[in-house]
Formats: structure tokens, sequence, C-alpha cells
């Protein structure tokens, strides 16, 4: 099973972090995990080209867990509101896709969200710019 945990402050998305393996099927057959790394690579590079905006993460290669922050979708870190606002939207909509895909494939995704401080979250992880 995928777990994805989402972080939000104040109710704005912000980050996630995704493990496991979803175990729909076998590699190179998983849609599910197709899926869910295509989304997840999308929203880096809309972030970091397409908008020109902070976003720090880490994808380990071996498990494939992933962490992503996304300062610039909070308003205290990113002085462009339209900025703020498309990284913010994008995150959103990330979480609201994968709520969709629950409808379907429950047994293979987890998806949850908590409130938790951007700074609080930056500590306790590593991530690569």
């Amino acid at each position: 099973m995928i777990h994805i945990v989402f972080y939000e402050q104040g109710g704005i998305y912000y980050g996630f972090e995704e493990t496991g393996h979803s175990g729909f099927d076998e590699a190179g057959h998983d849609v599910v995990c197709a899926a869910v790394s295509a989304m997840t690579m999308f929203l880096i590079n809309t972030v970091e080209v397409g908008y020109a905006c902070d976003i720090q993460y880490a994808i380990d290669e071996k498990t494939t867990d992933v962490r992503i922050l996304a300062a610039s979708a909070l308003p205290e870190y990113e002085p462009d509101e339209k900025k703020q606002f498309a990284v913010a939207g994008l995150l959103q909509s990330y979480y609201l896709q994968l709520c969709d895909m629950l409808e379907d494939y429950y047994e293979y995704l987890d998806v949850k969200c908590v409130e938790k401080p951007y700074d609080e979250v930056l500590a306790e992880q590593k991530y690569s710019e």
C-alpha cells in the first residue's frame, strides 16, 4: 500500500510524504504506482520549472519514498501572491485527485492530511533543493 501524508498549515497544503508500494500489480504493470509517480513528478517539475518557485524534495531510489516541501505555497515564504496561490492550489489538487483514486483503489492507497507547522516538518526531514 502507498501511504501518503499531506501537510497543511492554516488550511494551506505545503508538502507531503509518500512511502510504500501499492501492490496492485507487478513492476511495469502497476497502474496505481504509475499514476502516483507521474503525478508526483509533474508536481515537482511544475513548481520548480513552470512556476520558478522553491520546492525541496528527497526521492529514495531504493525504497521509492518521496518527501516534498514547497515553502512557496505559504504566504509567509512567497511574496508573489499569484505564485503562492498556484503552488498551494496544485498541492491541494493533487490531494483531491488522490482522494478520488481512493474510490477505486482503496486497498492500494492510504491518503491522510495533518495540520503541522512548516518549520516543524522541515526540522524533522532532510530535503534537497
